[in-house]
């Protein structure tokens, strides 16, 4: 009964994969799997191809058919799937199957089941390559956002900050006066030169009073005493 089963498979797979099959004996066969997967930008790379090698035990379909798979000879290496470094992987995705199917033909569906677990497989690896991509730009992002952003102000920065934004001030203030003050001796070039002092540096060198005074001198000189003697 077994041999008839395997006749009548062999007939529809004939008529499923005309250009996919190759006889390699009486009860042994291969199949070419073509994935279907679509690729990332800039990624140029034919899609892989992989070989579902089967061999009916005389049994068979009662007793589990002899998988293998292959790469093609000579095949384009493909840069996240390999059919040498997956093989085991994809052949204990096929476990489940086969005892699923005890008893009925079930090749259609191992090659079905094979083809799906390699593009997902492929579909997965793509993902987490476009994640680490993705988080490979967010950090240097992130990195060159540092150059716009400086220390966030908290109450431990700010009383630091203000001292040194004072003295800085402060300074500057002191720089400006100077370079008034040089700019006005090279203007005299050397002669004696009054310099008329603002309300504000009158009352930092501590000279307003002094002014007063000198004001109020001013009216006891004699001329101002002529004034007040005349009728």
């Amino acid at each position: 009964m077994g041999r008839e089963e395997q006749s009548e498979e062999r007939e529809v797979l004939d008529s499923i994969f005309p250009d996919e099959i190759q006889d390699i004996s009486e009860n042994e066969f291969r199949i070419s799997i073509l994935l279907d997967i679509t690729n990332d930008g800039g990624d140029e790379s034919e899609p892989p191809t992989l070989i579902l090698q089967v061999k009916y035990p005389e049994n068979y379909p009662e007793e589990a058919p002899i998988l293998d798979i292959l790469a093609p000879p000579n095949a384009a290496s493909h840069p996240i799937f390999s059919v040498n470094s997956d093989r085991e992987a994809l052949l204990d995705g096929l476990t489940e199957t086969v005892e699923d199917n005890m008893g009925m033909a079930m090749i259609f569906t191992l090659y079905s089941t094979l083809k799906d677990n390699a593009e997902q497989m492929v579909a997965e690896r793509q993902e987490q390559a476009r994640n680490a991509h993705e988080q490979k730009l967010a950090a240097i992002e992130a990195e060159e956002n540092k150059k716009f952003h400086g220390t966030p102000v908290t109450v431990e920065t700010f009383g630091p900050w203000r001292d040194q934004f004072v003295k800085e001030m402060e300074e500057e203030r002191l720089k400006e006066e100077e370079a008034e003050e040089a700019a006005e001796k090279k203007r005299n070039r050397g002669k004696e030169t009054v310099v008329q002092l603002t309300g504000r540096q009158l009352w930092e060198r501590g000279l307003a009073g002094k002014v007063e005074e000198e004001d109020d001198e001013d009216d006891s000189t004699p001329a101002a005493g002529m004034e007040k003697l005349k009728v």
